[in-house]
């Protein structure tokens, strides 16, 4: 069988390492994940009453359209019911959107370090990625901007930016959207906006009245704890939600997932707790690492990426073989780890387990 020839040089996505497989391999008895940006709190106990309620019905079809879910999102966010589709995770989004919108040849702009299925899935349709490095670990606007042209489609612009964990301040995010061409859509993704804290975060939401060509992506893989059920969403103007529904397939999220994600909205106390646990580890690694002589990016998500000054791959290997996985192979950054913010045992286990890792060269930097 001959693939299409645009698509034999894609690198298939790498999820972190599993525990169970790290365990096993290493024969190690406590291992903790720091990879993948899952919530160590897990998620709100008025979760599993929805899934363990929802088990009576897995027989059934889920609801295709996820009424309830939408009635609920509209209600939390004041956006109209016709302004919401959902997915396998923000991920099938992204996929979606690339199949509805995107051409052989057309363009699509994006940073040359951030979530890489952006990329991988313009690809797929037989479009070209243009990459616009960072500044400073944040997206460089002005140069995005100067990369527009009449094959120009879409623009990716992850906020917080995974894996740098910096954010767009609102004002230069209006001022970039203000000369983008209205027949260029612009693709926010917030999967981690709820972790922000900064004021100068913009709220993608809010501006989607001002701007038609904007769609924002959201989901419930992060602070709400639902990882395994995979469930996203994105929301924009009604007739370009209406273009990327007609490409998805029925029933891409399930009975137990939506009734979950409702659950989950319903308790905005959770969020709020887990939100300031996760404030509290990042200003802890960040004071660790300043003791250590590292420096990081501004973490503005539930991860920190920080300079090791040793090959990334390295200080992965030898971190797994303490029990800790994170995350390296950044290609535009490769003395770069990036590393999810934990519960305080999990952040001072890494820490530990790093120092040893760096040993002299640690030490000899604190000097």
């Amino acid at each position: 069988m001959q693939p299409k020839p645009h698509i034999v040089h894609l690198p298939v996505y790498q999820p972190g390492k599993p525990i169970e497989d790290v365990k096993r391999e290493l024969g190690l008895d406590e291992v903790i994940k720091l990879a993948s940006n899952e919530n160590p709190y897990g998620s709100s106990p008025k979760v599993l009453k929805a899934i363990q309620q929802e088990f009576a019905n897995i027989s059934v079809y889920p609801d295709g359209s996820a009424v309830a879910l939408t009635q609920a999102l509209a209600k939390q966010t004041g956006l109209k019911e016709e302004q919401f589709i959902y997915g396998c995770g923000s991920d099938e989004i992204i996929a979606l959107i690339t199949r509805a919108f995107l051409l052989p040849g057309e363009e699509s702009i994006m940073a040359d370090q951030t979530f890489s299925v952006y990329k991988s899935n313009v690809e797929i349709e037989g479009a070209v990625a243009v990459e616009v490095p960072l500044r400073d670990g944040v997206h460089d606007l002005d140069a995005m901007l100067a990369q527009i042209n009449d094959r120009t489609k879409i623009i990716w612009i992850c906020n917080p930016n995974n894996p740098t964990g910096t954010i767009v301040p609102e004002a230069e995010l209006i001022a970039f959207l203000d000369q983008v061409p209205k027949h260029v859509m612009v693709v926010l993704d917030e999967a981690y906006a709820e972790f922000v804290t900064d004021r100068s975060y913009p709220d993608g939401i809010r501006l989607l009245s001002a701007y038609e060509n904007l769609v924002v992506l959201r989901t419930f893989s992060k602070i709400y704890g639902l990882a395994s059920l995979r469930i996203g969403y994105g929301m924009g103007a009604e007739s370009t939600i209406r273009l990327i529904n007609q490409v998805r397939e029925p029933f891409n999220t399930s009975r137990v997932a939506q009734a979950a994600a409702i659950a989950a909205l319903e308790d905005q106390e959770f969020v709020r707790e887990c939100r300031d646990r996760n404030a509290e580890g990042i200003a802890y690694l960040q004071n660790e690492l300043e003791r250590l002589g590292l420096e990081s990016f501004p973490a503005h998500g539930n991860f920190i990426m920080l300079d090791v000054r040793r090959p990334s791959g390295e200080v992965f290997q030898e971190l797994l073989r303490k029990g800790v996985i994170i995350r390296a192979g950044h290609h535009k950054y490769p003395t770069y780890i990036r590393v999810s913010v934990g519960s305080q045992p999990q952040n001072e286990l890494f820490i530990r387990a790093l120092e040893q890792v760096l040993g002299a060269e640690a030490a000899k930097v604190r000097l």
